[in-house]
């Protein structure tokens, strides 16, 4: 099963520092990646417009995340007044949603679960452990003795 995932920015892929871009979160762009791997289509749903919506898009492609679609429901979807201003997604991945942020492992768990595909904690983590761009990696690279 192949899900539409809508995921804000601020708050979600990096901490909430609008207009300004905040720290990443704990495994944002590994989790990203690999929904994007498994064929999600991702779309990025942010109350970002112009100058601060063009820098949140290409701090994500710099952090290896393209997105289907930017505030709409397809890429080549053309806003008026006659179209709902809410996107098609199966899922929103919000700070904002009750219960707010859960964090990105938990989603990835979830998600998995969602989707039929077997979750192993242990394949995410020894994925991360890997990525050189993971806390894991740093820290494996880093280790003091």
């Amino acid at each position: 099963m192949k899900l539409t995932i809508a995921v804000d920015f601020d708050g979600t892929i990096v901490e909430h520092e609008y207009p300004k871009i905040g720290k990443q979160k704990l495994f944002a762009f590994q989790t990203l990646k690999e929904l994007n791997k498994q064929g999600h289509l991702l779309i990025m749903w942010t109350y970002r417009s112009g100058k601060e919506l063009d820098e949140a898009v290409e701090y994500c492609r710099q952090n290896g995340v393209e997105f289907y679609a930017v505030n709409k429901s397809y890429p080549d979807e053309k806003y008026d007044d006659s179209i709902s201003r809410k996107i098609n997604a199966d899922i929103f991945i919000d700070d904002r949603n009750i219960g707010g942020f859960l964090g990105w492992s938990k989603y990835w768990e979830l998600l998995n679960q969602i989707t039929g595909q077997t979750f192993q904690a242990e394949i995410l983590e020894n994925k991360l452990k890997t990525d050189k761009s993971s806390i894991f990696g740093f820290l494996k690279r880093n280790k003091t003795k």
